[in-house]
């Protein structure tokens, strides 16, 4: 009878003594964690830092925060800004170098993305930002273009699985190719149409399926909305008969209410990340939503 080794034993046993070690993933907010995970999968253990009811503007710090970013093997992040508030404190108290700027570790959702609404002066509102509308990822391309930037960031960090990345890019990539001609179909008949929005948020949602989201009840973004601007806000729904104002989970939904009384109109819930509102567990089915509730309340 032949000698059987002691690892082979507990190999058929246990299975293999030294599994492979998933890459550590922390995600800014939601939408990113959402790209991550399609492209991931099983192979990477995520983190989100934001909830999706938080003002990305200003994420409150949590226990888990620097811990979580001192053993990331991959940071991914908005950019554009958005996190300037509060994600660069936590970095330094991480000092983490493998997701420092320009490591293969350090994901920039932004890099690459044609940014729109650039300000000359950050004076414009306490959320302004100068290069750009940071809310990108809305757009269903913008949001492909930064699943492919994570595809290549896994690679980088991961090379063993660099095909398997690679694979469930082209796949999500080809599913929003798809949805997308279904998407612009649903709102077709939908492009004379207004909405009145809290903050702009929907610049980039706008501009791809050619809708508009041009009333705010923000006179500028991140000031607080003021009766002279209000005044003029229910002027301009009235004027373009707008029948709904689209609300984030973590905006003044009452104001929002009591100036949808003043105009005959209704008060929809909206969100730029996953789990923001019902049935919306991935980047698609949020999309999906919107696209719906848009349609819906423009009739």
């Amino acid at each position: 009878m032949k000698r059987v080794s002691l690892a082979i034993v507990l190999s058929l046993l246990f299975g293999p003594l030294v599994a492979q070690a998933k890459l550590n993933v922390v995600a800014t907010f939601p939408d990113v964690g959402s790209l991550a995970h399609e492209i991931g999968k099983d192979k990477i253990d995520l983190v989100v830092l934001g909830k999706p009811n938080d003002d990305p503007h200003f994420v409150p710090a949590r226990a888990n925060f620097v811990p979580s970013l001192r053993n990331a093997d991959v940071l991914i992040q908005s950019g554009a800004d958005l996190e300037r508030a509060w994600l660069p404190p936590l970095l330094q108290k991480a000092h983490n170098l493998k997701i420092d700027v320009e490591k293969p570790g350090y994901v920039d959702a932004s890099q690459g993305i044609r940014l729109i609404e650039t300000v000359t002066t950050v004076a414009l509102g306490p959320e302004a930002h100068s290069n750009g509308n940071p809310h990108f990822i809305i757009d269903p391309i913008n949001a492909s273009a930064v699943a492919r930037h994570i595809a290549k960031s896994f690679a980088a960090v991961d090379p063993v699985n660099a095909a398997f990345y690679d694979v469930n890019y082209r796949k999500f990539d080809a599913v929003i190719n798809a949805k997308v001609r279904g998407w612009r179909a649903i709102l077709q008949d939908s492009q004379d149409k207004h909405l009145a929005a809290y903050h702009d948020s929907w610049a980039y949602f706008a501009h791809r399926f050619d809708v508009k989201i041009d009333v705010f009840l923000e006179p500028k973004p991140g000031s607080a909305p003021t009766p002279a601007h209000l005044t003029e806000a229910i002027q301009k729904m009235k004027e373009y008969h707008i029948k709904a104002i689209l609300v984030e989970p973590y905006q003044d939904r009452r104001l929002a209410e009591k100036i949808a009384r003043s105009t005959d109109a209704t008060v929809v819930d909206f969100s730029v990340f996953p789990g923001g509102i019902p049935d919306t567990d991935s980047y698609v089915s949020l999309i999906d939503q919107l696209v719906k509730k848009f349609a819906s309340a423009v009739k």
